[in-house]
């Protein structure tokens, strides 16, 4: 009597064909994925924008003005372009020593008040004067340009030209660069993923142009020593780093002529995100103006 044997499993083509259905979902889901992270990236990114706009308004109602954003140690004989506007951005929000801004400060990459005495001190009865800092500390992404006073490697750039390295910098949501700092006390090395430094332009408000000749609505100048150290993660050069680039690039369509450029926000400041390239003047840029 011949035994009715029922099939057990898959056949290789049934196999081949599931297989097949899998790769095209993975291949349909994974560019989604992507998206979803870029999209989510980009919303941090404009959420630390927020932040940091709420943080420069109760500046400015303090102290009756936006931080200064020029790329000069104020009262020096000659200027010295070591101190540029995003760290000067770092100091009014966070403090020269992340401790709150001091009202005597000088905006000196040394510290010290117009008469050259140093405001930023731990020791009271400074500590009391200041006020801030006007973002958290844990989620202010606050890293040293370069290497510190203390010789440490615990900076963005092992390079920082004319720019006082001990100096910090807000760094965006990105994190494309890796970064060892040194635990106090303990010496123990802490790793972190710092982003590129957030671009910061106070805008002249008595100037009424962008194109030669000076002074600008907006300058180049006030982070070009800082856009001139090239990415964090590559070394690779950014795409505004003179004059003739970065016009366009902040020039509101609706209000500029083919004759007269006109800058977004020009009474008061732009902020400008690498985005998830690492490089200023690139499509995915997240500013504050514009599209």
């Amino acid at each position: 009597m011949p035994v009715n044997r029922k099939r057990m499993g898959f056949t290789v083509i049934e196999l081949l064909m599931a297989l097949a259905i899998i790769s095209m979902l993975v291949g349909i889901l994974i560019p989604a994925l992507s998206m979803v992270r870029k999209a989510a990236r980009e919303v941090k990114q404009k959420a630390q924008f927020t932040g940091i706009e709420l943080a420069l308004g109760a500046f400015k109602n303090d102290y009756g003005d936006y931080p200064p954003s020029d790329q000069f140690s104020h009262y020096t004989t000659p200027p010295i372009n070591d101190y540029c506007g995003a760290q000067k951005l770092a100091e009014a929000l966070l403090g020269w020593d992340l401790l709150g801004f001091h009202p005597k400060s000088a905006w000196r990459a040394d510290g010290c008040d117009p008469a050259r005495n140093p405001v930023y001190s731990p020791a009271d009865p400074n500590l009391r004067q200041r006020k801030g800092p006007y973002l958290e500390l844990a989620t202010a992404n606050a890293f040293r340009l370069g290497i510190s006073a203390a010789g440490k490697r615990d900076g963005l750039f092992d390079s920082t030209g004319k720019l006082v390295p001990d100096r910090y910098v807000i760094c965006d949501v990105f994190g494309i660069k890796k970064v060892t700092v040194i635990k106090p006390l303990t010496l123990e090395p802490i790793t972190f993923y710092a982003g590129t430094p957030v671009l910061y332009f106070k805008a002249n408000t008595s100037s009424k142009t962008i194109v030669p000749p000076p002074p600008y609505i907006y300058d180049i100048d006030d982070n070009v020593e800082l856009i001139n150290l090239r990415r964090v993660s590559d070394g690779k050069p950014h795409s505004i780093y003179n004059l003739s680039t970065f016009v366009p690039y902040i020039a509101d369509p609706k209000a500029s002529t083919e004759t007269r450029p006109w800058p977004y926000r020009p009474d008061s400041y732009i902020l400008i995100s690498a985005g998830a390239d690492g490089f200023y003047g690139t499509p995915d840029d997240i500013r504050n103006f514009g599209y």
